[in-house]
């Protein structure tokens, strides 16, 4: 894998259904890293090339915009239609610079234990064709960051003090982050735990691309592609009608009067959840409603009754149906 290098193109107007002759380089043949291709997917044309810069001209990209939106899943399914090997790492308070960077571990070599360096997923992914993806970058820990911020240099080379060595990139390593926040913090209180990153961070990422949630008619057509007992035209009007009922949720999230939103997964998982209950109202208390604040479901429940005309029972002791 470590040999391995673009060996075909991909035209994305074909793949992508961009309105460009850019031709991006790819692999012929996946291994066990290349991300599953979804058929159903809808690329966001400027995010899309943006990423395809990140791939073509080995820029760094950075992906921001509200959780729910598929900031990593619109990276994988660019590298799934390249055929690039790709590796996500969660930036999550528990991850150190020890677990990116490596270790020293005790091992047994020849019935003895001896002390050996085990390499993190760093300088494995960073020697490798592999796309990197750091998924909540304003979340990582400064040690973190200062690891990260040697990577997005010119070079990128990384220094491993504890060997004395210096990794020069793989000419096929790409490097992408998705964030909330491009590192403004939590200004409005909506992202408890994500950081303020200083400029010089946010200044090394080459491109900075804003990523939003699909437009109503996308997301119906792939409620429906999920659902199969949705399709058609009646199925087509109740599903308008949820997403409806999840893009008030989202405004109301960006202006704080909600505190979590409906994101196309959780549309999806109502109308799943639609098919086994036979209820509406049901489904939706069961995929949605009851994860949020008791004091934001009347709120909640304005919305349904405004979508879908049907009455929402918004007590914690009752599961709750249309009347």
């Amino acid at each position: 894998m470590t040999l391995a290098h673009p060996d075909t193109t991909v035209a994305a107007r074909e793949a992508f259904g961009l309105d460009t002759d850019l031709v991006v380089p790819a692999f012929g043949e996946p291994d066990e890293h290349v991300p599953d291709i979804d058929t159903d997917y809808r690329f966001n044309p400027d995010v899309t090339r943006a990423l395809l810069a990140g791939f073509t001209r080995n820029r760094r990209v950075l992906v921001q915009g509200l959780h729910g939106t598929g900031k990593s899943t619109h990276v994988e399914q660019v590298a799934a239609r390249l055929n690039w090997p790709c590796v996500r790492v969660n930036l999550d308070g528990h991850i150190s610079r020890l677990d990116l960077v490596g270790r020293d571990a005790v091992v047994v070599r020849d019935g003895k234990q001896v002390t050996e360096f085990q390499e993190g997923i760093v300088p494995w992914a960073l020697q490798r064709p592999v796309a990197l993806i750091f998924d909540e970058y304003d979340a990582g820990r400064p040690d973190v960051m200062f690891v990260l911020q040697r990577l997005l240099e010119r070079d990128g080379k990384l220094t491993l003090t504890d060997q004395n060595r210096v990794l020069t990139p793989h000419p096929s390593f790409r490097m992408f982050a998705t964030a909330n926040t491009v590192g403004l913090g939590n200004l409005n209180g909506l992202y408890h735990g994500a950081q303020r990153l200083n400029h010089a961070q946010i200044d090394r990422w080459d491109i900075v691309a804003a990523l939003d949630h699909l437009p109503a008619d996308d997301e119906i057509a792939i409620v429906q592609a999920r659902v199969p007992h949705l399709r058609g035209r009646a199925g087509h009007d109740l599903v308008a009608s949820m997403v409806a009922v999840a893009n008030l949720t989202r405004q109301a999230f960006r202006v704080g009067d909600l505190s979590t939103l409906m994101s196309p997964r959780t549309v999806i998982s109502w109308a799943e959840n639609l098919e086994v209950f036979g209820d509406t109202a049901l489904a939706f208390r069961l995929s949605f409603l009851n994860k949020c604040d008791e004091a934001e479901r009347p709120l909640i429940a304005e919305y349904f009754q405004r979508c879908l005309d049907l009455e929402l029972d918004t007590s914690s002791a009752d599961l709750g149906t249309a009347a």
